[in-house]
C-alpha cells in the first residue's frame, strides 16, 4: 500500500497545482466533513468506471476515506488500470482534520464505521440476552455476528457496512452518478 501522512497531504495540497484528492466516501459521508477542494467519487462508481476515472487524473492523485480501507480498495482498482502512482491518506479525513488540514464540516451523522459497531454490538448483546431468557438457540445470532465480522476482517470487506450505507439515513440528497462525478473531476486538456 502506497500511503500519505496528513502533515505532506498539506504541503502537497500547497505545492502542487496538479493533485488530485478523491473522497471515495458516500455522498453523505462527504457532505458530513471533507478535504477542501477534493472530489467525491463513491467506491461504487469508481470501482465500476475505474478506466474512465483514470482518463481525467493527472500525476499526483491522493485517495481518500473514512480510515483508509476503502481508498486502498480504490487504489487497487486504479492500479488494475494502470495508474500505479496514487497514493492513500493514512487516517483517512479524521486524521487530515485532527492534523490542522482544511476541511469543510456539513451536517453531523455518524461515521458508517461507527453505525456499523453500534448494529454489531446490538446484534450481538440481543443475542445473548435473548439466549438467556427466552431460547438458548437465539445465541446463534451473537456466533453469526461473530463470524461475520471475523469474515469482514479476514477478507477486509464490510458487509453490514455496505447495507448500512444504502440506508435513507446514509443518503444524500445529492448523491453523484457516473457524469456527475466523473465531470467535476479536472480534465487532463
Amino acid at each position: 500500500m502506497t500511503t500519505l501522512e496528513p502533515p505532506v497531504l498539506q504541503e502537497w495540497i500547497s505545492e502542487h497545482e496538479d493533485l488530485v484528492i478523491i473522497d471515495v466516501r458516500s455522498a453523505a459521508e462527504y457532505e458530513n466533513l471533507h478535504i477542501r477542494g477534493s472530489y467525491n467519487v463513491p467506491l461504487p462508481l469508481l470501482a465500476q468506471h475505474a478506466a474512465q476515472v483514470k482518463n481525467r487524473l493527472g500525476g499526483r492523485v491522493v485517495l481518500v476515506c473514512q480510515s483508509g480501507v476503502r481508498a486502498e480498495q480504490a487504489r487497487q482498482r486504479l492500479a488494475s488500470t494502470g495508474v500505479d502512482s496514487a497514493f492513500v491518506l493514512t487516517g483517512g479525513v479524521p486524521a487530515f482534520a485532527q492534523a490542522g488540514g482544511e476541511v469543510t464540516e456539513g451536517a453531523q451523522r455518524w461515521a458508517l464505521e461507527r453505525q456499523v459497531r453500534m448494529v454489531a454490538g446490538s446484534l450481538v448483546l440481543t443475542g445473548l440476552l435473548a439466549g438467556r431468557f427466552i431460547s438458548p438457540k437465539l445465541q446463534l445470532i451473537a456466533g453469526g455476528i461473530g463470524a461475520g465480522l471475523t469474515f469482514s476482517a479476514a477478507t477486509n470487506t464490510c458487509a453490514m457496512g455496505t447495507v448500512l450505507s444504502k440506508m435513507p439515513w446514509n443518503r444524500s440528497a445529492t448523491e453523484p452518478t457516473l457524469e456527475s462525478a466523473i465531470s467535476q473531476l479536472p480534465s487532463l486538456n
